[in-house]
């Protein structure tokens, strides 16, 4: 005896299934973790003036579909006199790469200068904080990190409290 194997297929115009709307996304994300772009050049970026002061984005999810990672948001921050202040969950990482400054978390004052890392913990109601360059007219940049599964899993929100100097003083 012969088993006869059917196929489904759909008909011509017919929208594809919730399924294979599932399979093809998975499949595009292993094609983009395979053949996706690995080197992100900093001249490929520019620093814009926002409500937190100069940033410059180098990973944002789905606002450069090319990158390998879409899950991450990296970016860096070129504190010039000090940066707006505002609030959300926390679950971030920041990293100077130059200058001397500090950060208020809470109230509370944290020195901080090159080589060391800024810890924003999980935090009920989120967590309010804002950056401040101990030397204005010298370069003070970190570079900060935000696992986005992990921020969207907390309901993390943003609450703008204070727009930097910059921001005001430039269309933002």
């Amino acid at each position: 005896m012969v088993d006869k194997t059917k196929t489904m297929e759909r008909e011509p115009g017919a929208a594809p299934s919730m399924y294979e709307i599932h399979v093809k996304a998975r499949r595009d994300f292993i094609e983009r973790q395979n053949t996706g772009k690995l080197l992100i050049k900093s001249n490929e970026r520019e620093f814009r003036i926002g409500r937190q002061g100069k940033t410059k984005k180098f990973l944002y999810p789905n606002m450069w579909p090319e990158n390998a990672l879409q899950d991450w948001s990296v970016f860096m921050q070129d504190v010039v006199s000090h940066s707006g202040k505002h609030r959300h969950q926390g679950s971030l990482v920041i990293f100077v790469l130059e200058g001397r400054g500090y950060t208020v978390v809470e109230g509370v004052r944290m020195g901080w200068k090159k080589g060391d890392l800024i810890l924003l913990p999980l935090k009920p109601g989120g967590i309010e904080h804002q950056h401040f360059n101990l030397e204005p007219g010298q370069s003070c940049k970190w570079i900060a990190f935000i696992y986005f599964p992990m921020y969207n899993q907390v309901a993390s929100f943003t609450e703008q409290i204070e727009i930097c100097p910059l921001c005001t003083s430039q269309s933002a």
